[in-house]
């Protein structure tokens, strides 16, 4: 009788095991974020920094370093605008925050080096589940770690609806 039981599950494990292993595709689904939620991120950035009394510039990269969003505040300066694309870039290129690096790169010729990178407290990953989906870099308050706080709480306004997803 178990022997049967044994050989009524053979066709059911083969079949499964096919499903799973039949082929591998080609391709990848990768998320991405939509326009409104960067638009969300930045606007929670530049909320979280007026709280501090302080204005800025926040860019949100997607997945591939390209620009979604930018703001600046009415006050922040226009050097701003590029060190927060290069901040929020370099934290989606290297998936971590940027205060974290800061000591990492110290002699000359070493990765940070290249034109285009910010080592610089205020950018932060948008890595949700293990996936990343982009970068926040604020730029404009007077140390780093408020640039870092205000990328923060972009990221809190919309990471819990994106861990949800």
């Amino acid at each position: 009788m178990k022997y049967l039981k044994m050989l009524t599950l053979i066709p059911l494990i083969f079949s499964l095991s096919n499903s799973v292993y039949s082929e591998e595709s080609l391709t990848l689904s990768v998320k991405r974020m939509k326009m409104e939620t960067a638009l969300r991120i930045a606007q929670a950035a530049i909320k979280a920094c007026r709280k501090e009394g302080v204005q800025i510039a926040v860019t949100v990269v997607d997945r591939s370093g390209h620009t979604q969003v930018v703001l600046r505040d009415v006050l922040a300066m226009d050097i701003t605008l590029p060190i927060s694309k290069q901040k929020a870039h370099t934290a989606m290129a290297f998936n971590a925050a940027l205060s974290t690096m800061e000591d990492r790169f110290t002699k000359p010729f070493q990765v940070a080096k290249i034109d285009g990178l910010v080592i610089s407290a205020g950018g932060i990953p948008i890595n949700i589940g293990g996936s990343i989906l982009g970068g926040i870099g604020v730029s404009g308050a007077p140390s780093g770690e408020v640039d870092e706080k205000c990328a923060n709480a972009g990221l809190a306004a919309v990471s819990e609806d994106l861990e949800m997803e």
